[in-house]
């Protein structure tokens, strides 16, 4: 069995017309990166209006409700947040360069958030509902701005995403993820296969001999690069599917379960209430509760 050796995609990105940085709005489900894992040294910002679905940030993986807000620091791969299943209003995406105002302007003690807030988002910040509704109607309203009043929007936003209170930061402290874009293929690598594969069997040795590693080393080597375990982040990537299919599938759990790569169900709902604090039928229960 041979790895597939495509890689996050680089993205080049072009800023709107007249302006700094990179604005756009998307109606449901017309962003069409929501399968495509890619990344750019800009720093992005994502806001969905609505709808639930899955999000793969750097070695993080996650199902969100009710819409989400994130900030994607500099050449941290990441997957699109939106598909036709997830009901979403809308979804608005800024890309700016880390120096997209100048460096003097980004030293001034008005604006020396902005360094510390982009610092921040190199591991990926998720914010929580009262940040969403803070200002996610400023970002949507950023459409019908010209690009001057369209700067100081984003401005004020930002400061008050550097404010915030409710945020969590999705990847650990010292991931290197932004190191393995540019400099190692073999990360990006075993990403993409357990992307495209996580459905199957998934042995560990067989991994790390495609990554031309001994199994002690590849073991080490993902540890160091993700800040987690080679089988756990197979099997967060598996809960997080199944937490998606049980939001939009109507079909049993235990077909669920097998649709997502367990094979054993009483080891899939361990799993499933680890990873999420409850069952797999109490969150299906929970979920039709928000989504309704």
């Amino acid at each position: 069995m041979k790895i597939k050796t495509n890689k996050p995609g680089f993205e080049i990105i072009e800023s709107s017309f007249g302006s700094s940085f990179y604005y756009s709005k998307y109606a449901e489900k017309l962003n069409n990166k929501s399968h495509v894992w890619h990344y750019h040294p800009e720093i992005e910002m994502v806001f969905v209006n609505g709808g639930s679905g899955k999000r793969q940030i750097g070695s993080h993986l996650s199902y969100y409700t009710d819409g989400d807000l994130i900030l994607i620091g500099s050449n941290l791969p990441h997957c699109g947040f939106t598909d036709d299943r997830t009901g979403n209003k809308n979804e608005t995406v800024i890309q700016m360069k880390p120096d997209f105002l100048g460096t003097e302007f980004l030293n001034l003690q008005e604006t020396k958030y902005l360094p510390e807030l982009f610092n921040k988002a190199k591991g990926g910040i998720a914010f929580g509902t009262e940040t969403k509704k803070a200002v996610g109607e400023r970002i949507e309203m950023m459409d019908h701005q010209q690009p001057f009043e369209r700067l100081l929007t984003l401005l004020t936003v930002l400061k008050e995403l550097e404010s915030a209170q409710d945020y969590k930061i999705l990847n650990a402290s010292g991931f290197s993820m932004e190191t393995q874009v540019q400099d190692n293929d073999r990360i990006n690598m075993i990403f993409n296969y357990v992307k495209d594969h996580f459905h199957e069997e998934i042995i560990l040795a067989e991994v790390a001999k495609m990554a031309s590693m001994t199994t002690p080393s590849f073991c080490r080597y993902f540890k160091k690069t993700t800040k987690k375990t080679f089988t756990k982040f197979v099997n967060e990537y598996r809960i997080v599917h199944a937490a998606k299919l049980l939001a939009e599938k109507q079909i049993s759990i235990a077909n669920i379960s097998y649709e997502s790569g367990f094979y054993n169900f009483s080891h899939f709902n361990k799993l499933f209430k680890e990873f999420t604090g409850k069952s797999a039928s109490e969150y299906r229960k929970e979920l039709k509760s928000v989504l309704k």
